[in-house]
């Protein structure tokens, strides 16, 4: 019988980042996001709906949410043009060795099974499928969160209305920080992974950056309950081309 040499590629489950062994969904870090462009809107909401969302022991310090509609253009072994959308919230964690100020991700969007798979397994991100777009029509940035053939949430900003700096993208809510409810159970059932995980982004160069007035709209869909944000103010938001590296994180609490 011929030996089969192309088994000698596939890494033992001691080496191995994700499964299927021979043709993992997921790739160890750090991952460099290029030929990236992203649409901020951001809004006040009432801060019981947030608190309501937020797990102990963060603590919600602002109304406001940050919903950020990302597409990135290039990322090694994921592939070219995966959108996201991630709503953020801005949160305080007091721990053994200080505060910690980030963004909580209470609902995450994206269009691929990779994307969606290493987000939750590594991260600790709360991602689901859904149908993401980000594009330019006529003098209006549109980004929109498809599911279940709703249009659950659109975002406009007027095209690149005013020069700004990265900076003050970050000023309501640190998207720098992302902050993330980690649940893998033991399939005994017993409690298994339960951590506040915290990464950020790193190496960041941006090559331009605007904001303006923007709109955010939600429709309501079981499946993807941004309603329970509810949109009572509109703020500035933004729009913002460039790269990024995602080097791994760090636990901030076990439960």
């Amino acid at each position: 019988m011929a030996e089969l040499h192309y088994l000698h590629d596939i890494p033992s489950p001691y080496d191995a980042h994700s499964v299927p062994l021979d043709t993992p969904l997921t790739g160890p870090p750090p991952a460099r996001f290029k030929d990236s462009e992203v649409l901020v809107a951001q809004y006040r909401t009432n801060p019981a709906a947030i608190a309501a969302l937020v797990p102990e022991p963060l603590v919600p310090v602002s109304d406001v949410v940050m919903v950020q509609i990302g597409r990135w253009g290039d990322v090694a072994g994921m592939g070219a043009n995966t959108q996201e959308v991630n709503v953020m919230v801005q949160v305080e964690f007091n721990g053994p060795h200080g505060k910690v100020t980030g963004a909580y991700s209470p609902y995450f969007y994206v269009d691929s099974d990779r994307a969606m798979a290493g987000g939750r397994e590594f991260h600790g991100q709360p991602k689901r499928l859904g149908k993401v777009q980000l594009e330019t029509r006529e003098d209006l940035i549109v980004g929109t969160l498809h599911r279940n053939g709703i249009n659950v949430f659109t975002a406009t900003l007027p095209y690149k209305s005013k020069a700004c700096d990265i900076s003050e993208v970050s000023k309501r809510v640190n998207f720098i920080k992302n902050i993330n409810l980690k649940l893998i159970p033991q399939i005994d059932r017993t409690r298994g992974i339960r951590q506040l995980t915290a990464r950020d982004f790193n190496d960041v160069e941006v090559t331009e950056c605007w904001t303006g007035p923007v709109t955010s709209r939600i429709e309501e869909n079981a499946q993807a309950p941004l309603y329970r944000l509810p949109v009572l103010q509109h703020l500035e938001g933004y729009y913002w081309k460039g790269a990024f590296s995602l080097v791994g994180g760090v636990v901030l609490h076990e439960y």
